[in-house]
């Protein structure tokens, strides 16, 4: 299943033109152990996050791995009354993807998404492409400009 995200998220960013690095890797499932494998800094990695509103949509909000969401804080953004994180079985329905290995690629699902200002903070951002032994590394103002995400603030360190 998530080798077809690998897919559509290489023809997506072929189709746009734009430079990144395709790496594989041993499995990760934490954000520390993404950023030991690809011997990166922690906070340019992108968590990316399914989240659930009080009523029963789904978003996709991205923040920078050294951070954690405030889900509060965004759901005061979005104008909603309150967020959760989604569950195993409703990430994997909703994306493909199981927890850990989701991207940052909401136009794929047509899911809106969030981008914190942390993410801003660096010139590369690496991620995770649907499956746990693939990564992607590449510039934040190119994935800015694919995703298209609305940005704020809405971490906490």
């Amino acid at each position: 299943m998530g080798e077809l995200e690998v897919k559509r998220i290489r023809q997506l960013l072929d189709s746009k033109d734009k430079e990144y690095k395709l790496s594989e890797h041993e499995p990760v499932y934490t954000s520390e152990q993404a950023a030991q494998v690809r011997g990166a800094d922690l906070k340019s990695g992108v968590k990316a996050l399914i989240l659930k509103t009080n009523e029963s949509k789904f978003i996709l909000a991205l923040i920078a791995a050294d951070r954690r969401i405030d889900l509060k804080r965004l759901a005061k953004h979005i104008n909603t009354k309150s967020l959760k994180l989604a569950k195993p079985d409703e990430v994997l329905k909703r994306t493909n993807c199981e927890i850990g290995s989701v991207h940052p690629f909401g136009i794929i699902h047509n899911l809106p998404t969030y981008m914190d200002s942390s993410v801003l903070e660096n010139e590369y951002v690496e991620f995770n492409i649907g499956v746990h032994t693939k990564s992607i590394r590449m510039k934040s103002k190119d994935l800015i400009e694919i995703v298209k995400p609305e940005i704020g603030k809405f971490s906490a360190i």
